[in-house]
Parts: C-alpha cells; sequence; structure tokens
C-alpha cells in the first residue's frame, strides 16, 4: 500500500553504489533520483551517467525527478539509463502532454511534480498520461528542508482528485511527496492522502557510516508509522 524511496541527493557519494545497495536491503522499496541543473532550481546535481552507474547495484525502481529546464531533451538519456519512472514540473515544459508522452514513448512512467505555490489545475487534461504525481512539501533545490504543513491541505485536493479519477477510469495514479518527512510526521501525511514518501537526509542520515545495516531501524520506524495508518 505504501512505498518509501529514499532520495540519494542526501546519500554519501564518495560510496553511492554502497549506499543504494544497502538502503534497499534496508527496506526501501524505490531509489529517488533528484536532477538539479541550476537553473530551473538553485542547485547543480547529477544526471544520467550516474543512474547508469547505479542501475547494476539494485532491482528496485529508479524514481527520476528533473528539476530541468527544458525537459524534453533530456528524458530519452534517463530512460537509456535505467530509470523506470521521469517526473518533471509543468513550468519546466513548453507543452505538458507532449513531455508526458515523450516519457511514456520512451518506455517509462510519468509523473508531473507540483511545487508548493503550483496549482493543481494542470492535472486536469493529462491524467490519463500520469502514472505519478508528486507534491513537494519544500521548495526544490535543497535536501534538509522543513516539510511545509500546506501541504498537507494540497495533498487533501490531489487524493480527492486522483480518487475521483480512479472511480472514472479504473487506473490508480500515484501520489508521492517529497520534502521534510520523517518518523515523526509520516503517518499524518499519509492520513492526508499520500501512498509513496521520499526521504532523504532522514534515512542516509543515520549514524555510523561503516554499518551496512544502519539504514534498517529507521526505514522500520518508518514503516511502523505507516503500518498504523493501513489499520
Amino acid at each position: 500500500m505504501f512505498r518509501i524511496a529514499p532520495s540519494i541527493l542526501s546519500a554519501d557519494f564518495a560510496c553511492l553504489g554502497d549506499e543504494v545497495r544497502n538502503v534497499v536491503a534496508s527496506g526501501a522499496d524505490w531509489i529517488h533520483f533528484d536532477v538539479m541543473d541550476n537553473h530551473y532550481v538553485p542547485n547543480l546535481t547529477i544526471g544520467p551517467l550516474v543512474c547508469e552507474a547505479i542501475r547494476p547495484h539494485t532491482t528496485v525502481p529508479i524514481d527520476v525527478h528533473l528539476m530541468v529546464r527544458p525537459v524534453d531533451r533530456i528524458i530519452p538519456d534517463f530512460a537509456k539509463a535505467g530509470a523506470d519512472l521521469i517526473s518533471f514540473h509543468p513550468e519546466a515544459s513548453e507543452h505538458i502532454d507532449r513531455s508526458l508522452g515523450v516519457i511514456r514513448d520512451v518506455g517509462c512512467q510519468a509523473g508531473l511534480v507540483f511545487n508548493p505555490a503550483t496549482p493543481l489545475h494542470y492535472l486536469d487534461h493529462v491524467l490519463d498520461k500520469l502514472d505519478l504525481v508528486l507534491l513537494m512539501s519544500v521548495n526544490p533545490g535543497f535536501g534538509g528542508q522543513k516539510f511545509i504543513p500546506e501541504t498537507l491541505n494540497k495533498l487533501r485536493l490531489a487524493r480527492a482528485k486522483l480518487d475521483d479519477y480512479a472511480q472514472r477510469s479504473g487506473r490508480r495514479i500515484l501520489l508521492q511527496i517529497d520534502g521534510g518527512v520523517k518518523i515523526d510526521n509520516i503517518a499524518e501525511i499519509a492520513h492526508a492522502g499520500a501512498d509513496t514518501f521520499v526521504a532523504g537526509s532522514s534515512v542516509f542520515g543515520a549514524a555510523s557510516a561503516s554499518d551496512p545495516h544502519r539504514y534498517d531501524s529507521v526505514i522500520a520506524a518508518l514503516r511502523g508509522q505507516l503500518g498504523q495508518v493501513a489499520q
């Protein structure tokens, strides 16, 4: 019912393959891959070559979040590098429907990402091309930020919209949250409607860097909180 997707933005890049293997062995469902271009967001991170490098280290889905503008040119590169899901921001595309089509044409699932102040109306005419909706609960660009509480209201609105679409179409679209997700708030976020959770610093910030099992307890604690919601 719920998926935990640790963001490697907060991982130790000096041993990224080990980090990916260890966090998956500890129970991660997906790997979240943040791509920033220092134009759409004020930071510069990683590209397709890094995605290709980590692909052999895991069989779980790699969830690529593009914080770049424009998006269409780079999408096939990430598909070739091993991405399973590719999401982008509506403000970063001249033609949202076309960009979603590009993602699906290269064999990946497609997602649309909403910044804290971006309205949800961009969903209205593209739901049939979406597999994932991602709500940012921080302003994109940097890890370790605090959760923006107003996101809970936006989650409820998105959940209602996606549930209505599922009832009409019979097709379920995942609702992901990214930013400030921690053990002490993940249950509240799930109650508001999220089913997929990006957690960066709260997971990769675990101590004892030499211990391959250091992520066990934090992922188990996140699942424990989600287990209470599912009951």
